[in-house]
């Protein structure tokens, strides 16, 4: 049997290079600091959750695939490891999993990634008028981005990940990457991606303050707990 632990995740900061602080500054404006603040404890809380768990299996067994990720040994562990250093809670769980003994292995193509990274780059550097009148154009680009993404990604995982072996995916909960999965690798959400999903639906429409404040306490509740 091949099994897969999948883990849906919103981006921090830190997972985003140099675009990251630019990014934050457009989430607090556009969800409210104190919003955008309690959302960040949502993600450290969650992240916590996370950690708990996973670093609670037998890692040696563990190969891990990662959002974003183009490299594997040790060049892929010094990419993990600086991310880490810059507070990355994502890029922290997989450095101490390494340490403990699991295996990195490269998820990503680079020129898509350099595709997207471009596109985010510029979508963050357009005034208003711009983002406006390309905003169409450029979602189309990005969907197509990211389906191209997630075929390479699946691709991976359906030709390394041996029978026997146990994977985990850190992956974007935008991403779409178990459609694509061979039919005999058995998944296992971590966490609901459709309730990852939803949590960032309502944080964006603001409408409903006590759905987000269940969604919150799902997404950080210890994982045997909250796992179905």
């Amino acid at each position: 049997m091949r099994k897969l632990l999948y883990v849906p995740i919103i981006h921090s900061e830190a997972d985003l290079g140099r675009l990251g602080p630019t990014i934050e500054r457009r989430s607090a404006a556009l969800y409210g600091e104190r919003r955008w603040a309690e959302h960040k404890e949502t993600m450290a809380r969650f992240w916590e959750s996370v950690a708990e768990y996973l670093l609670s299996l037998d890692v040696a067994r563990l190969k891990i695939y990662q959002d974003g990720l183009a490299a594997d040994g040790e060049l892929g562990r010094r990419i993990i490891a600086e991310a880490a250093r810059r507070s990355s809670e994502n890029y922290q769980i997989i450095l101490d999993l390494i340490k403990k003994g699991a295996e990195i292995r490269k998820t990503e193509d680079t020129s898509l990634l350099v595709q997207e990274y471009e596109d985010m780059a510029r979508r963050t550097s357009e005034t208003a008028a711009e983002t406006i009148s390309s905003h169409y154009r450029s979602r189309m680009h990005q969907d197509h981005l990211t389906e191209e993404r997630d075929r390479f990604t699946a691709k991976t995982i359906n030709e390394t990940l041996t029978e026997g072996e146990v994977g985990i995916l850190f992956m974007g909960a935008y991403h779409n990457v178990l459609a694509h999965l061979a039919g005999d690798i058995v998944v296992e959400q971590v966490k609901e991606i459709g309730k990852v999903r939803d949590y960032f639906r309502q944080l964006l429409s603001r409408r409903d303050e006590e759905k987000i404040r269940q969604l919150a306490r799902y997404l950080t509740a210890p994982i045997l707990e909250s796992r179905s």
